[in-house]
């Protein structure tokens, strides 16, 4: 019987030199399990095929205001052109100061993503917050005709 305690005249008990790995196997395994569920929680690679916007447009209001930020970074007000240091003023003889009205911002776009946030913020330094981008449409991805049948005659 190994490792077992024996009668003897003497007292001593007789030392076991075999390693109880036991513990050792339990605390590998409790660590184990928790690099295996923080493992994925670590990982910051986020891959995301964002869908292109097919929502239908708005009614468009009888008299939009647009404001357009051209290629040579000059501002137009509607068909006018006006000073960025002007747009608040100019909005508020437009709007009759309505801070409500939806103002429809629109940019070239060879402009730097910058100039056009400078425009953002003089817009909601003038106190107007609802900003309207407008772009071009687009019929989703799956409706467009390919472009080899396209070509073809």
């Amino acid at each position: 019987m190994a490792g077992g305690i024996r009668n003897s005249d003497s007292d001593d008990l007789v030392e076991n030199h075999e390693i109880n790995v036991t513990p050792f196997i339990d605390v590998i395994l409790v660590l184990l399990i928790i690099f295996m569920v923080a493992a994925p929680l670590a990982t910051v690679d986020v891959k995301v095929d964002l869908p292109a916007a097919t929502a239908k447009p708005e009614q468009r209001p009888d008299k939009p205001v647009f404001v357009t930020l051209k290629a040579d970074l000059s501002l137009s007000l509607g068909d006018e052109t006006v000073a960025a240091d002007r747009l608040g003023a100019t909005l508020d003889g437009l709007t009759g100061g309505d801070r409500q009205t939806r103002i429809f911002l629109r940019a070239d776009k060879t402009v730097d993503y910058g100039k056009f946030m400078d425009v953002m913020n003089v817009l909601r330094d003038a106190g107007y917050l609802k900003i309207g981008l407008v772009g071009l449409e687009s019929a989703p991805a799956a409706a467009k005709p390919d472009a080899d049948k396209a070509s073809a005659p």
